[in-house]
């Protein structure tokens, strides 16, 4: 059986490195989220929420976190079957979806977050400011 040809051997020891560090930065931020019985897509959606005033289109929280539809109805359906976020129509476009941030969805936000964050901060500390900038702008690029 020949070798398979790489193209850019370079390109494939990035896409490697990549998804080994996505894997440990998941695993380091997914373990409590789960504990609480929450996605970490859950726990991201009802963070934008927060930060959005407490209700969010669904189309704007799609495109926020760069979802698809059918990714953003089997996470909402779930949050909402928890009690942590509520799904109504909007009234100017029955087509549409809007969410709100119930008072459960609000405490588990404010109850996570800050630890959440401390993980965050833990996973990114082996890169410098500068790094960390730079990693951001790299991984915008990729993602454009």
């Amino acid at each position: 059986m020949p070798p398979l040809e790489l193209g850019d051997p370079l390109a494939h020891r990035a896409l490697q490195a990549l998804l080994r560090a996505e894997i440990s930065v998941r695993r380091a931020l997914a373990v409590e989220l789960e504990r609480e019985g929450v996605s970490a897509a859950g726990f991201s959606a009802l963070v934008v929420l927060t930060t959005a005033g407490g209700t969010i289109e669904l189309r704007a929280l799609r495109r926020r976190l760069g979802w698809s539809k059918a990714n953003a109805t089997e996470v909402t359906l779930t949050l909402q079957s928890r009690g942590l976020v509520r799904r109504r129509r909007l009234a100017s476009d029955r087509r549409a979806a809007a969410l709100d941030l119930t008072a459960a969805g609000r405490e588990l936000v404010d109850r996570l977050f800050p630890e959440h964050s401390d993980r965050v901060t833990t996973a990114f500390s082996a890169l410098d400011e500068d790094e960390k900038r730079s990693f951001a702008d790299l991984c915008r690029k990729l993602a454009a």
